[in-house]
């Protein structure tokens, strides 16, 4: 193992702590510890295609709680029904409030990468309409690099609707790039497969029971990700590759997208809670 493979491994081993831990409170009615009245928390809120969440951590980003609610508000990463999203957001910000003994000031949101400022004025807004102060509204894979501790390499964000890649040298964001195939096109090829409507085929997915039935049909989704991180970029993909996002909870995933890829990948433990711990980062001044 080289000397970066080691680094990288260290810091997956940290993320992968600190994941475990968080799933544990996700949707519950506990937080990992009690939190002082007097504390500034950090929220992050991930608009996703098929769920919102909403993360809370500490001052030095140590995750203190999280919940979240299927949605068909969003797609592609982008907001449809913008008041569905408010009334899901205020709900969980007030689980959160009500588990917490605390009110919730300010949070952060994330648009996929190179949707423009006129999508993250839409998330803002959405972020504000749910009572929040929205101090920054970041592209998710930078997200999940933060999270992760990620100086040098390549983030692979899967979503419901879309593949986010950024490209990290030296600490620097050198390449970002989205591409419209995600978790809701494993849906459809699932759905078109056996027949059955979309509703159906999103919780056929998401059965781990069905996964070796599932899984050969949708292949060829997971290998036109891979296609897409290894060929749109312009410039070379940078090793480590970290793979995150929920569509990506098969056991098969990682190795038929490294083949295809030609390198490495890695998954982190709970993939769909990176990037919103990492949106939640960036909720200071």
């Amino acid at each position: 193992m080289t000397a970066k493979q080691h680094k990288q491994h260290a810091n997956l081993t940290k993320s992968n702590q600190v994941l475990d831990q968080f799933a544990k409170v996700v949707n519950s009615d506990k937080a990992i510890r009690k939190v002082k009245p007097t504390e500034k928390l950090r929220c992050g809120i991930d608009l996703g295609t098929s769920s919102i969440v909403l993360t809370v951590l500490d001052e030095k980003d140590n995750p203190i709680y999280g919940a979240f609610e299927y949605d068909h508000a969003v797609r592609d990463g982008l907001i449809v029904n913008f008041v569905e999203t408010t009334q899901i957001l205020r709900r969980l910000k007030q689980k959160a409030e009500d588990v917490l003994g605390v009110e919730l000031t300010t949070a952060c949101g994330a648009i996929p990468p190179g949707t423009g400022e006129g999508s993250a004025k839409i998330v803002a807004n959405a972020i504000e309409s749910a009572e929040f102060i929205c101090r920054h509204v970041v592209d998710e894979p930078t997200a999940a690099a933060k999270f992760l501790r990620m100086k040098t390499g390549t983030v692979v964000d899967i979503g419901g609707g879309t593949t986010g890649v950024s490209i990290f040298k030296n600490g620097k964001l050198i390449e970002v790039i989205d591409e419209a195939t995600g978790g809701f096109h494993m849906t459809l090829v699932l759905g078109g497969a056996y027949h059955i409507s979309s509703d159906e085929a999103e919780l056929m997915k998401r059965d781990n029971k069905k996964e070796r039935e599932v899984f050969p049909i949708i292949r060829p989704v997971v290998e036109k990700m891979a296609s897409i991180t290894k060929n749109a970029p312009k410039v070379a993909v940078e090793e480590p590759v970290v793979v995150v996002g929920g569509a990506i909870n098969f056991e098969d995933f990682i190795p038929a997208f490294s083949k295809t890829l030609g390198l490495k990948s890695f998954k982190p433990d709970f993939p769909q809670f990176v990037t919103p711990l990492g949106i939640g980062m960036y909720d200071h001044d």
